[in-house]
């Protein structure tokens, strides 16, 4: 027996729902909190316990809602406090959690603590963010923005720079401060003690900044990545305090962020022994398309390369902490379109890729419209693009730095652009695909005749009803929780296959990652299991079909 302690957030599915993009009940183009509320019926059916939020707090909207100014209140154009507290309470009766998202590596600049820091050197809470002099008449050093250019930003009426890990209007707070910590864990209370059922913590292993503040590796723009900061000297220590003082006194799921994280740094932030979060988001394997000096350089994808990264972390987490499983969220593209094919097989490869995630040992992540095979946006030119990190890069790459040319940005964009996933959810076939009544705030995929959640709802053979199984057998067998993850076939190109065992129960999950027939034979020991989810009707031995996917299971005695 796999010596595993049992939990519930282990054995849950989250739905992370991109607020603004989900359902607009009002018709102003901007989904809200009650075209949430109106969907739930829709989630219940599905079979997902956990509905992940992002943020839905005050915000001017620089980068959607990751740039809060006030984080007691509601987004106006998402509802009110009265909308929130009926979501949560319609959730909790539906038999589903809701888990906040936390973003307190940064505030807006409208925020109220950084008006105040920004008046003078000695105000009281100059010291709640990071001020620098300038070196050289010049910034700081050569960090650069996840969103381009540099980090830091000069504020002209105190002769500062200040710093800014993403967009200038996203201020990174002082986690050295304890006043910035102690305002931080009243506020995650705050909501705890409304009810919500846990935390995404957006790049929380970032908060804590090399003292030395050294500069970093050049990358093709000049400026050292982001992630310099990465796995700070104190992130686990203020994750161990912040444990002490508020996580440990309720039951929650909790999930970092955490960009540029290795195995071993995993395994201190995901802890069994409990004494910082749950899980983390790591981002190797949707790394492995990506140019190393350039993210938006594109790569093909190397099925060996995901399989050796996968079961890495498989492997290695093993018993010392817990993976969380996602292809899809909020940043990246649609996954169908990425690594499956979202033209004549598109519901095949969408099943496939759901089969080879949902079957692994870990929390089950799934993105709006991944259970549907949403796809990539086919953007035609840079006025269609809402995303400031697609903006941003494209001046930067095209404009000021002329890296790469107007189309190999367009092209780059259109598969990895993170507005690919924030086009609005497809309902149905009626105009703006029942998203909303007036004109959506981004544009509607117009695949959306064919492709929309009541067309999918009706037929059995979908991959909404797919998505719906494979969620069902998760809550029906322990060993699709629990199991330890083997590789098997590993020298194999085109396909990847994988044993869980628990006990005496045993599952094979094969999946074939290209369009082509490739011959392949059953292991003798699975040639009488019994198959609990195909992506084919009729089982066809010897061959594996273009994005066939199979789970068999057997007792062994």
């Amino acid at each position: 027996m796999n010596n595993i302690e049992k939990r519930w957030w282990k054995e849950a599915v989250v739905y992370q729902i991109y607020p603004r993009s989900f359902n607009d009940s009002n018709g102003d183009g901007i989904g809200d909190l009650k075209g949430i509320i109106q969907k739930i019926p829709y989630l219940k059916e599905l079979g997902v316990n956990v509905v992940w939020l992002s943020p839905i707090y005050q915000s001017p909207n620089d980068d959607n809602g990751y740039d809060i100014s006030d984080y007691r209140q509601i987004m106006t154009e998402f509802g009110t406090m009265e909308d929130f507290n009926q979501l949560l309470t319609l959730c909790h009766q539906a038999g589903i959690k809701l888990v906040m998202d936390l973003v307190v590596n940064h505030t807006s600049d409208e925020h109220a603590c950084f008006i105040e820091s920004r008046k003078s050197k000695d105000n009281p809470y100059r010291d709640y963010y990071i001020w620098k002099d300038p070196v050289n008449g010049k910034e700081p050093n050569n960090w650069g923005s996840c969103f381009g250019g540099s980090t830091w930003e000069f504020d002209e009426q105190t002769g500062q720079y200040y710093l800014h890990f993403f967009s200038k209007k996203q201020p990174d707070l002082n986690w050295e401060n304890e006043k910035v910590r102690a305002s931080v864990y009243n506020m995650m209370k705050w909501w705890l003690d409304k009810g919500v059922d846990g935390f995404r913590m957006d790049v929380i292993s970032l908060i804590s900044k090399d003292p030395e503040y050294k500069d970093g590796e050049p990358g093709v723009t000049g400026y050292s990545s982001f992630n310099v900061c990465a796995n700070g000297p104190r992130v686990h220590e203020f994750l161990q305090e912040m444990r002490q003082e508020v996580l440990s006194k309720y039951d929650l799921l909790t999930v970092g962020e955490c960009s540029g994280v290795t195995l071993e740094e995993a395994k201190k932030y995901a802890r069994s022994d409990e004494k910082e979060l749950n899980m983390v988001f790591q981002f190797e394997h949707v790394s492995l398309d990506a140019d190393d000096d350039n993210k938006w350089g594109l790569k093909p994808f190397d099925l060996m390369k995901l399989k050796e990264i996968m079961t890495k972390w498989q492997n290695g987490l093993e018993g010392k902490a817990w993976n969380s499983l996602f292809w899809c969220n909020h940043d990246q593209p649609r996954m169908v379109s990425r690594w499956g094919n979202d033209k004549e097989y598109r519901e095949a490869s969408a099943k496939m890729l759901a089969t080879c995630l949902h079957m692994m040992q870990g929390t089950p992540y799934v993105y709006q419209g991944e259970e549907l095979g949403m796809t990539n946006m086919p953007f035609h030119d840079l006025s269609e693009f809402r995303d400031l990190d697609s903006i941003n890069a494209y001046r930067e790459m095209v404009e000021e730095k002329k890296i790469m040319t107007s189309e190999e940005m367009l092209t780059a964009l259109r598969k990895k652009s993170r507005d690919n996933s924030r086009t609005p959810m497809q309902w149905d076939d009626s105009e703006n695909a029942g998203f909303t009544t007036g004109t959506p705030w981004i544009k509607v995929n117009p695949n959306y005749h064919q492709i929309n959640a009541a067309e999918q709802l009706q037929r059995p053979d979908s991959v909404f009803h797919y998505y719906q199984k494979l969620i069902q057998l998760r809550k029906q067998y322990e060993v699709i929780v629990y199991g330890k993850y083997e590789l098997l076939d590993a020298e194999n190109p085109d396909i990847y296959t994988y044993s869980r065992t628990l006990g005496n129960e045993k599952l094979l999950v094969v999946c074939n990652f290209t369009d082509k027939e490739i011959s392949y034979q059953i292991p003798e020991e699975y040639r009488n299991g019994e198959c609990l989810i195909s992506n084919y009707v009729e089982q066809n031995s010897g061959v594996l079909r273009p994005y066939e996917a199979f789970v068999l299971h057997i007792n062994i005695l």
